[in-house]
């Protein structure tokens, strides 16, 4: 790569908004070689047509939040930085066309000034629209809502040919998993904002009483925006429900709950310190698993064997995905028996586990989740 390349990326994206990387400019450990920051969908496209005639490799970048996940690139030529894509137009009806680099958290305080909301809460900090959709990134609210994915009309995304695309799906899914290019844009559905939010928690020691208290409330009917489980590996756990709607509604069927669970419930009006929050950073061994509600104890305690020591979980307990955050030091190997043996538990129940997260060293050596494998 030249000089020229380099122009040549200051031509589609304007002065002072392509350069050589720097050390921050990272993915996997590999330092990228140039960023480039577009201001349109057009000009990724361009963008990405002129690392297709030069056989670049690109990986797009929009908070960064997750951009170490999946496999590590053995080559990083290129960073397409999505921070100028930014922006929300057509929101005045119940759907709203959001730019991929706008953060989660923008779009969110301009609706709720019109009482709205988009009814997703990607765990991740700062996490991006375009972030968020990329790898399906579904907080609690995907429990009454759906992923945001399932929330998605259409997107639009730039491709290596210098096109700009729109992909409509069906059902709200336009097939996110399967696009060859960077997200540009999306029509996402728009809910009203609830006039009252409570949450309801009860600490647990055990998966057996994770069980119970989910099935206690869930039998309940009580319309819950989200349950969700902390399950440290060592000391107690909480199980929480998140209640929303008018302020009579939550009150009574947080009343209904607190009755149903007894003395130890706790009523809330903000959720506990680890609400919609990873239970793992970037220097941890990550597994999302995907199983039955009525499956989540016999994977905590699959884990607990197949690891030697109690194992940390936290996700939604009545959808039945959670992650788990395996011992620190392992090997690769050792990581790769864990998950084939939690495999085998979650074969029987339908269920699947993937490698999200790890250390970089550890990641080229494992089989790390794909796009296809969160949706």
């Amino acid at each position: 790569m030249t000089d020229s390349l380099l122009d040549a990326l200051v031509d589609i994206c304007g002065p002072g908004f392509a350069r050589l990387a720097r050390s921050v400019d990272r993915v996997g450990g590999h330092r990228a070689g140039y960023v480039a920051v577009p201001a349109t969908g057009r000009a990724a496209a361009a963008v990405l047509r002129l690392a297709a005639d030069r056989g670049l490799s690109v990986r797009p970048r929009g908070s960064g939040s997750k951009i170490d996940w999946g496999t590590p690139p053995s080559v990083l030529d290129l960073v397409i930085d999505t921070g100028r894509l930014n922006g929300m137009w057509n929101h005045h009806g119940t759907t709203a066309v959001v730019a991929a680099g706008t953060p989660v958290s923008a779009v969110q305080a301009a609706l709720a000034l019109r009482g709205k909301r988009l009814a997703v809460d990607p765990p991740s900090p700062g996490a991006t629209v375009g972030g968020m959709l990329a790898v399906n990134e579904a907080g609690p609210l995907a429990h009454r809502f759906g992923s945001p994915a399932e929330q998605v009309e259409s997107v639009t995304y730039a491709e290596a040919t210098g096109a700009e695309t729109e992909s409509d799906g069906e059902d709200g899914r336009p097939g996110i998993a399967e696009i060859d290019g960077v997200l540009t844009a999306a029509l996402l559905r728009l809910h009203p904002l609830p006039e009252a939010r409570r949450w309801l928690g009860h600490p647990v020691t055990t998966p057996a009483a994770v069980a119970d208290l989910v099935e206690q409330a869930v039998i309940q009917r009580l319309q819950p925006s989200a349950i969700e489980v902390d399950l440290p590996g060592a000391g107690h756990g909480t199980v929480a429900v998140l209640l929303e709607g008018d302020t009579e509604s939550v009150a009574t069927r947080a009343e209904k709950l607190a009755q149903v669970w007894g003395a130890e419930a706790v009523l809330a009006q903000e959720g506990p310190p680890w609400w919609g929050r990873y239970p793992f950073g970037p220097a941890d061994v990550a597994l999302r698993i995907s199983v039955r509600p009525d499956g989540l104890q016999a994977v905590a305690y699959a884990l607990r064997d197949l690891c030697g020591t109690p194992v940390t979980l936290r996700g939604s307990a009545a959808m039945g995905t959670v992650h788990a955050v395996l011992p620190a030091g392992l090997a690769a190997r050792r990581v790769s028996e864990i998950v084939m043996g939690l495999d085998q538990v979650l074969l029987a129940r339908d269920g699947k586990v993937v490698v999200v997260s790890a250390p970089p060293a550890l990641a080229t050596q494992l089989r790390m989740a794909e796009p296809r494998d969160l949706f």
